[in-house]
Order: C-alpha cells, then structure tokens, then sequence
C-alpha cells in the first residue's frame, strides 16, 4: 500500500485558502492536515471551529484534523460533527486517554494519538488496539517552519517493530519537519504517513513537490 501524504494547511497562503485547499485538491494529495491550536498547549494559536465547515466544503480529501489543544474532550464531537475524518489528540493533553479515544469513535471517526518529541512510545503501549493513528512530532509542536529532530528516526523504528509484535498496523504519522531530504529516511524507519506543511506550500510547484513526495520508493526495509 502506498503512503499518505497529508499537507498541512497552517503552511499555506491564507489570504488564498480556497484557492490553496483547491490546489491540493487537484494534487495527489491523499488527506489535508488541519492543526488546531489553543495557544494554551502551544504557545501558537491558529484555526478552529470557525474555519472547519468552510474547509470541509472546499477540500475533496479527508480532514486530519490534529488537535493541539488542552483538554480536547471538550469540542472531539463538534470538530467531528464539522467534518474531522481523523482526529488525532495529544498523549500530553488529555488526563482520560482511553474514554477521548473512544469519545472520538462514537463520534463517528478514525482516532490518533500524538506524541511530542520528549514523549516514549512506552505511554501509548497500553491503548494501541484501540487506535487508528500514532502521530509522531518530528519538531516541538505550535509553530511551522522548524527544523526535523532526527531522535524521531529510531523512535519511528522501535514503534514499527512494537505494533508488528502485536501484530497491529495503525498509521504511522510523521509531523514536523517533513520534505524531500528526508522522505524516505522515514518511510524506510516504517511510518507511512508524512504531513508536509512549509516543503509543499512553500515550494515554488506545490503540486510537483506533492508528487514527488508521493513517488518516493522504500528501498529498504526499517
């Protein structure tokens, strides 16, 4: 099966939404990523529940919808009810993570959990049945633009050879960082997801850069 490339919409032009959700929907984009931040979780604040039903109504891919946000029991169904395909939840947020994960099913979509770069993937070792996403943040989370930690390659690995134990197969998502230079690095480490936020809309051919993303090979196992 090939990976998912999911750009991430904080990195676009804002002055031309529509115009940048249509360009993706044109690419060979397979989800666009929506991070949602509180200012509180993270020092940055960015979009909400205001903005969703306008990007559910422009975008003909799925909304991974990644909460950067306190206590995000509080709004899971309104974003879902907004149009969240995914909603992804940090491990650090939320003091109840089993009954979110499972708030997130009823609501009728995919649950992701994330983990910051300091946090072991040992925290989630317990709830990986239940979940449908691991997302692992390549940067500290809040700002666009940062530079890839590359602590995230062996974490990658011991994750991978985790869930293959158990015989599980969630995605594994990487956010932070994410373009050309190290693509393959990281699918060959076994995630099989990459949100791509500043390496494609910053990139002179948004599209082209998508595809190129999208055509990287694994060459060699994790």
């Amino acid at each position: 099966m090939s990976h998912i490339i999911a750009p991430s919409l904080l990195a676009s032009d804002f002055l031309h939404m529509a115009d940048q959700i249509e360009l993706i929907n044109q690419s060979q984009a397979d989800w666009l990523h929506v991070d949602v931040m509180d200012g509180v979780f993270v020092p940055n604040i960015s979009f909400g529940q205001v903005l969703m039903p306008f990007i559910k109504k422009g975008c003909t891919k799925p909304l991974d919808v990644h909460l950067m946000i306190e206590q995000p029991e509080r709004y899971v169904e309104e974003f879902v009810a907004l149009g969240a395909d995914i909603v992804t939840v940090h491990y650090e947020a939320t003091r109840h993570l089993h009954r979110t994960i499972q708030q997130i099913k009823q609501a009728g979509a995919k649950a992701g959990v994330a983990l910051n770069p300091h946090t072991s993937i040992q925290n989630i070792e317990d709830i990986l049945e239940d979940i449908d996403l691991i997302l692992i943040m390549s940067v500290n989370p809040g700002f666009g633009g940062q530079k890839f930690i590359y602590q995230t390659l062996p974490k990658v690995r011991k994750l991978k050879a985790m869930l293959e134990e158990r015989n599980l197969n969630p995605h594994i998502e990487i956010d932070g960082g994410v373009g050309l230079a190290n693509a393959e690095s990281l699918l060959q480490a076994g995630a099989d997801a990459l949100v791509a936020g500043s390496s494609v809309f910053k990139s002179e051919d948004p599209v082209k850069t998508i595809e190129s993303l999208k055509s990287i090979e694994k060459n060699k196992s994790y």
